[in-house]
């Protein structure tokens, strides 16, 4: 099946949108927080950083790293993501097109903030 242009720019930005979520974002932080584990490390200066590593443990380990990683997040979600526009369009094109106006926004709200 072929796709054009436009389809191919609104899936990156969705799948851009969707990593970003999965990965990064506060609200989905309990989807992370059972493969993670918290280490603070105090600086020199006294200022303590909190660093997440994942869990030990074949699966929560693997799934941990897996989060941990926006590049590795982002092929699965790009997947899931194709494999569910061309198996079932009439479902998948609200999802998707909500997630690419969201992305839009994103890296508008990035670009506007740099020009603050």
């Amino acid at each position: 099946m072929e796709i054009s242009w436009l389809e191919f720019v609104i899936l990156s930005l969705a799948s851009f949108r969707l990593t970003r979520l999965i990965v990064f974002d506060k609200i989905t932080e309990f989807l992370r927080a059972p493969f993670f584990e918290e280490e603070i490390e105090v600086g020199p200066d006294g200022e303590e950083e909190i660093y997440y590593v994942p869990k030990k443990g074949l699966i929560t380990n693997f799934l941990g790293e897996l989060l941990s990683c926006y590049w590795c997040t982002g092929i699965w979600v790009t997947l899931t993501l194709c494999l569910f526009y061309l198996m079932w369009p009439v479902l998948a094109t609200p999802f998707i097109l909500v997630l690419a106006v969201a992305g839009c926004a994103a890296l508008i709200e990035v670009m506007v903030q740099r020009l603050l």
